[in-house]
């Protein structure tokens, strides 16, 4: 996780911080496994990802990429329907 990514998941709500943390567990576990409801492409993103915590029932998503063998997590923000910024 890229430490800007961190800084935003550390102002997220209590309860959502531990949800993503849960998410982000999964992805380390599955990797490129992790599909949908859990995990979706992002329009536009060119290989951007975005990891869909409580398969996507929460307002927060963590978006990332493969780099290589890597998977990086560059951001966490809201969900596109609850803040289409």
């Amino acid at each position: 996780m890229l430490r800007e990514a961190d800084v935003e998941r550390q102002i997220l709500p209590g309860a959502e911080r531990v949800t993503l943390a849960n998410a982000i567990e999964k992805l380390k576990a599955l990797g490129d496994q992790l599909d949908y409801p859990h995990s979706s492409n992002v329009r536009g993103g060119q290989g951007l990802r975005e990891l869909r915590p409580r398969a996507g029932r929460s307002p927060w998503r963590a978006f990332y990429r493969r780099i290589g063998q890597v998977m990086i997590i560059a951001a966490i923000g809201p969900e596109a329907k609850v803040d289409p910024r």
